[in-house]
């Protein structure tokens, strides 16, 4: 029921007991004492008399409101019992840690260590709300840590936990790349407010425009803005198609809206983006150690961590994937003269995600080298500036061929095959280029020339 505008939830009290093996309890009616006995941590045991000579009178038998007040989580009964009863509460610990910013107790803590393994009875349904909760507080490094520390993540996520290791030879070392993918997380977690805090301020400035009379201006002032900005990194509405959902109402519009869905997806690219690291890395006398090719070794593992952990496999998982893969392409291009051609390439790659990969790949610098930081941030700011560039002459209309696949089978007699392929993929290099304008006769012509090298003949 509601009662101004407050949902009330009603609910008989009860007392639960488990098998080893299942955390889906026994459910019996039971007391108030059975009830707040069941509860995961004293913070969440409180309760409130209805009763009319008591009305009002908290009943709190295990000092929750003191723990609140002090910020601790600990549980009401024994933490052992508590944890092997139901292990999703070692989860909610973590969780709540991060999310209000608490300490969990250390005998509550001991315990979760304790019985980590017990986590392998959770289905995967639970685990990934609970993952996506501490992924969305606002400390989510920090939770993510948390679950390493104690032992949850190894049953989790075990492709982070072989992150956390720094090999060293003939005195060389590489990065603790788990730690890197925590500041990497932090940064996006960083550069997600800031952008928000400015699409506020600028809903904010237009609602003031509109109220003082200037909405026609306003609007104007507003479309021009948006055309000329090649980079809005918070860009909320976007289609289900690049893993967003719809944009953040005046209803929702907070200080900073952490626990909103739309902000999810890229926390997941930026937590995986190095998962391709531990398989790809390699000893070089020369280099050193190397991780060649880790962003497509990586890329091919997210569908099966999504899989694994019930996480969407549609556009969303698509998303995370395409970001794992593309996310050393800027830096690759910042490193080398920016040309129109390789711009060109990653905004064909990345889509209408370009931005999103753009926010990853400068959340990616963590170097503690200031002038190499500061020179991969200038060199970013060059990419950013070549591809605002590039969509304000809306190159997107020109990137693919005007000549496609079904054309090109019927003027060489070919059926669906590599060959096709292979025709399709040269005109396609040749626009991306430049060096054939996208029209009919000079692909044309290309595409002759190409079919004469494979031996393919007009029919």
């Amino acid at each position: 029921m509601k009662f101004k505008d407050i949902e009330l939830e009603f609910v008989g009290a009860r007392k639960e007991s488990y098998s080893h093996e299942s955390r889906k309890p026994v459910v019996e009616d039971g007391t108030l004492e059975d009830d707040q006995n069941r509860r995961d941590f004293t913070v969440n045991a409180l309760a409130i008399c209805l009763n009319a000579n008591r009305f009002g009178e908290l009943v709190d038998p295990f000092d929750g409101l003191a723990d609140m007040e002090e910020g601790i989580l600990r549980t009401p009964l024994e933490p052992e019992k508590t944890f092997d009863d139901d292990p999703l509460r070692m989860m909610r610990a973590v969780r709540f840690a991060c999310q209000l910013n608490f300490k969990i107790d250390d005998e509550t803590w001991e315990a979760i260590v304790k019985y980590a393994d017990r986590i392998k009875i959770v289905s995967g349904e639970r685990v990934k709300d609970e993952l996506n909760k501490i992924m969305l507080s606002p400390s989510a490094s920090y939770g993510i840590s948390q679950l390493l520390e104690c032992g949850l993540l190894d049953y989790i996520l075990p492709e982070l936990t072989a992150m956390n290791i720094v090999e060293e030879r003939n005195g060389r070392k590489h990065k603790n790349n788990f730690l890197h993918t925590l500041q990497v997380l932090d940064n996006v977690v960083s550069a997600q407010r800031k952008a928000w805090e400015e699409m506020a301020q600028q809903n904010d400035a237009k609602q003031s425009a509109a109220e003082a009379g200037g909405n026609q201006d306003a609007d104007a002032s507003q479309k021009v803005e948006d055309r000329e900005s090649g980079e809005n990194a918070a860009n909320i509405d976007k289609t289900e198609n690049s893993g967003k959902t719809g944009e953040i109402s005046e209803e929702e519009h907070e200080p900073w809206a952490l626990s909103r869905e739309y902000y999810v997806w890229i926390r997941w690219a930026a937590l995986l983006h190095d998962i391709g690291k531990p398989k790809s890395k390699r000893w070089d006398a020369q280099q050193g150690w190397t991780f060649y090719h880790h962003e497509y070794i990586g890329s091919k593992m997210v569908a099966g961590i999504f899989r694994r952990l019930t996480l969407p496999l549609d556009a969303k998982m698509k998303y995370v994937e395409k970001l794992v893969q593309l996310h050393m392409r800027p830096q690759v291009i910042a490193d080398n003269e920016v040309t129109d051609s390789a711009v060109r390439r990653l905004v064909n790659d990345a889509g209408d995600d370009i931005d999103d990969l753009m926010m990853l790949c400068d959340a990616d610098i963590t170097s503690k080298n200031i002038q190499k930081r500061e020179r991969f941030h200038e060199n970013f700011r060059i990419v950013r500036e070549k591809i605002k560039d590039l969509k304000i002459r809306d190159y997107k209309r020109l990137l693919q061929p005007c000549i496609d696949g079904n054309e090109i089978m019927e003027r060489y007699g070919l059926k669906p095959s590599r060959e096709v392929g292979e025709l399709k993929k040269c005109l396609k290099d040749a626009v991306l280029d430049d060096r054939v304008p996208n029209e009919r006769e000079p692909l044309l012509k290309l595409l002759d020339e190409k079919a004469k090298e494979m031996n393919l003949a007009k029919s």
